[in-house]
């Protein structure tokens, strides 16, 4: 019998499970496919460069977003559709310019919104299994 074929991913797969940009990781990981073993080992044991990766940048938009505490459309709506550095985050959390300072808000209101909606269909829930 032969041993089951393992399951490979493509590296841009493999780099957005990572949350890492995959133009900035070396080129061995860009040019093969992933295993999933290996994933796991690069989530479990991070080498240099992840941990590097991860630590300063440049960032995918989605984790320039949630460090920003806005969503990836109001990154877009401010302009910014480049990756960012851990640098350029900071400069602007501390710059807060107007268009930031509004998608917070937002970003705020939604998730009040969510936990209100999720506390009240729980409620619900409970009202029905009586």
């Amino acid at each position: 019998m032969s041993a089951p074929k393992q399951q490979t991913m493509k590296p841009q797969t493999a780099a957005r499970k990572l949350g890492v940009l995959l133009a900035a990781t070396p080129a061995e990981f860009q040019d093969g496919a992933v295993s999933r073993e290996q994933l796991g080992d690069l989530q479990a044991n991070p080498p240099e460069w992840l941990a590097e990766l991860r630590r300063n940048g440049p960032h995918p938009r989605p984790e320039v977003a949630r460090r920003l505490g806005v969503s990836v459309s109001g990154l877009a709506r401010g302009g910014v559709t480049e990756p960012l550095t851990t640098d350029e985050i900071k400069a602007l959390l501390e710059e807060m310019p107007p268009w930031l300072a509004a998608e917070r808000r937002t970003q705020a209101e939604v998730r009040q919104e969510n936990a209100r909606l999720k506390a009240r269909d729980a409620e619900r829930a409970q009202q029905a299994e009586i």
